[in-house]
């Protein structure tokens, strides 16, 4: 959103092409969904630290879900634009939209895991249904989120999440083997179709291309939003950590150059066209298609001379983000030398709700773990967002 403000102070200053306020959070909502797909390929191409690799995903992640409940609530003040709206109300928008979708997605997730573990399905004659069924709840997901008002996507996303992590050991070998396979595929042809699209549509389209000004300073401004996003959110989340797991300013660096813009600010783009009239909606698609491809083609192809510079490649045999935990699978609390007393309070508070959300991991390997999936809390933990590396990526 500090896009969206910075682009609406600079059209008032008559700088660039003046948009409404409530458009140029719009633009700002839809600009902030990160897709570093090529970044992510590069880094594992180079085999830098995956505790990096998990962030940079994470973040994207995360920030789509954010953008399209965003972008969707900015949509809706819009149109019911009127004298009693305010703040306030905004929030509640935004809250019933992320909160709303992302509560039908965990739960229709939940409901598969519970259906995999006791339907029966994973014997030989029923393998067909049973990868039928897997492929087909994060349909549903969207569609319920659709039908009752809340984002398809966001809603999906989650769904995906915990189908991920619970439902997915419920499958037989070969259903696991076959949807991962699948996926694979259908994850590959999205990424591939959306940049022909977008080839095409450069070529046939029509775009305001006389907003040059309007192109840089977006792309000025998006830098310096990261920037603060970044550099801020790493700095709160380093009070709480143990030295040892610290973001390092490599890694926020790092992070903070791989923002490049993909998908889903193009999605969102084309789907202001029709939200803005005035030409408005069309001018926000011509900026985010030039920065969707400017992003793509600087950042994606200096993304090895990035990693270079800042001597993070090859760097992934760090400590495992795992042995963050003591011996009895307790955390082990930062020490602060050296700081203010005010500080060391204030830190310590923090440490202590640190060490509360560490106990997500008991909680989800005595309870959650053996109550939606047949495996035992012990077992091996899936290598995905969930597993010890990704979780300690987000703490």
């Amino acid at each position: 959103m500090v896009t969206g403000i910075l682009v609406y102070l600079t059209g008032v200053s008559y700088l660039i092409y003046r948009l409404p306020f409530v458009e140029c959070l719009m633009f700002g909502a839809l600009i902030s969904a990160t897709d570093p797909v090529t970044v992510l390929s590069i880094f594992q191409e180079l085999g830098t630290d995956v505790n990096l690799y998990a962030l940079v995903f994470g973040e994207s992640v995360l920030n789509d879900a954010m953008a399209i409940s965003l972008y969707r609530t900015m949509s809706l003040v819009r149109s019911h634009m009127s004298s009693d709206q305010n703040l306030f109300m905004v929030v509640v928008r935004f809250l019933e939209t992320f909160v709303g979708s992302m509560s039908a997605g965990v739960g229709v997730g939940f409901t598969s895991a519970l259906l995999f573990k006791y339907a029966g399905l994973n014997i030989d004659n029923l393998q067909n249904l049973e990868c039928c069924l897997f492929v087909l709840f994060p349909y549903f997901s969207y569609m319920l989120a659709e039908a009752l008002g809340l984002s398809g996507i966001v809603s999906i996303l989650f769904t995906g999440i915990v189908m991920k992590h619970y439902t997915f050991s419920n499958l037989s070998d070969k259903s696991q083997k076959f949807v991962a396979a699948f996926f694979h595929l259908i994850s590959s042809l999205a990424e591939t179709f959306i940049f022909i699209y977008m080839g095409f549509d450069i070529a046939m389209e029509q775009h305001s291309w006389s907003h040059i000004g309007f192109i840089f300073f977006s792309i000025l401004f998006i830098g310096i939003a990261r920037a603060a996003n970044v550099f801020s959110c790493a700095y709160l989340v380093n009070m709480a950590r143990p030295s040892h797991k610290k973001i390092s300013m490599k890694h926020q660096k790092a992070l903070w150059y791989s923002g490049l813009r993909g998908a889903m600010a193009f999605a969102l783009a084309l789907q202001s066209v029709h939200d803005l009239p005035e030409g408005h909606g069309q001018t926000i698609f011509t900026v985010t298609t030039a920065i969707v491809v400017l992003t793509v083609l600087l950042i994606g192809g200096s993304t090895g001379t990035m990693l270079e510079a800042l001597e993070v490649v090859g760097d992934g045999h760090e400590i495992p983000l795992g042995e963050s935990f003591d011996a009895n699978n307790g955390y082990r609390a930062p020490t602060y030398e050296g700081e203010s007393s005010s500080g060391n309070r204030f830190k310590m508070k923090l440490s202590e709700f640190r060490k509360s959300t560490a106990s997500f991991s008991e909680l989800d390997k005595n309870y959650l773990t053996p109550f939606f999936t047949t495996q035992s809390g012990e077992d091996d933990e899936h290598d995905d967002i969930f597993s010890d590396n990704g979780r300690g990526s987000y703490d």
